[in-house]
């Protein structure tokens, strides 16, 4: 129990201190704010780790972060060959062909009022199709390699940076385009000067929304068929062993990469978008 006690006395101070600093100045300093949820992260962990060993859970059930971090450092070159097969083979090249074609495609509904009646519902309706529902079709068109989990994040990252990208593109005023047009600006001209660059906000939401589906779908269509490796695969058969400190190891790799995914995405945002007010507001 002096785990347990340890670690809520521990998060209580935390918690202050965080209250504390949301109060002041402080809160402002770049600093502070990533010192602010790195150490709720950190408290995260103890206090996990402390409710562990002090209710005693069986590590079948739960195990303790310290588990888990032995068994990252014990088994990194399994993990890097999972984290290979699954994020670099399977998620990352799914991404950028469904997110490419997703622009391609918002630009040609943008320009045809026919393909925008007649495609999104369709996407709408593909979109809503359950991944434990497409994953086992695609394992079987294109094999158990990593092809069939690229297919699956096509799928899956594809609708929302359409619909995001469609109403990028929309969100220039009539103003806007009539100034253009008095400039004699023809429609590639407007899409390229105007429209691409106001877009651009609406984009990088759906970009960032596909990051965590890419790495969700790549992990799933690995559960109906893939090789002796990768994230989904080395879950699937350590939860039938037992081995649940290196399922968590798994996962906690699989957040690691997903948040850096994130971050460079939001990082590239912030470099392109930096004249929008919502990048202007975090300065």
């Amino acid at each position: 129990m002096i785990w347990l006690w340890g670690a809520l006395a521990l998060w209580a101070a935390t918690t202050a201190l965080n209250v504390a600093l949301a109060g002041s100045g402080l809160a402002r300093h770049r600093a502070v704010r990533l010192a602010i949820p790195a150490l709720f992260g950190v408290t995260l962990l103890v206090l996990w780790e402390g409710t562990v060993r002090g209710l005693n859970v069986s590590p079948v059930i739960l195990p303790p972060p310290s588990a888990i971090g032995a068994r990252i450092a014990a088994d990194l070159p399994l993990l890097w060959i999972d984290f290979v097969q699954t994020i670099l083979k399977g998620a990352l090249p799914g991404y950028a062909i469904g997110c490419g074609a997703a622009v391609l495609v918002a630009i040609l509904i943008d320009r045809s009022p026919f393909l925008q009646r007649g495609l999104l519902p369709v996407g709408n309706f593909v979109a809503a199709l359950p991944v434990v529902g497409i994953a086992p079709i695609l394992v079987m068109w294109f094999g158990f390699d990593w092809q069939s989990k690229a297919a699956v994040v096509v799928v899956m990252v594809f609708f929302p940076v359409l619909v995001n990208m469609v109403a990028g593109l929309a969100a220039t005023d009539r103003m806007q385009r009539d100034l253009m047009a008095t400039w004699s600006a023809g429609y590639w001209q407007s899409l390229v000067k105007l429209r691409l660059p106001a877009a651009l906000p609406f984009l990088f939401n759906g970009l960032k929304i596909a990051t965590t589906l890419a790495l969700i779908g790549a992990i799933v269509a690995e559960f109906f068929g893939s090789p002796t490796r990768g994230m989904g695969f080395r879950i699937s058969t350590a939860v039938g062993q037992l081995a649940l400190d290196l399922v968590w190891a798994e996962i906690a790799v699989a957040a690691l990469a997903g948040s850096a995914f994130y971050g460079l995405v939001a990082l590239i945002e912030r470099g392109l978008t930096f004249w929008h007010p919502s990048q202007r507001a975090r300065v």
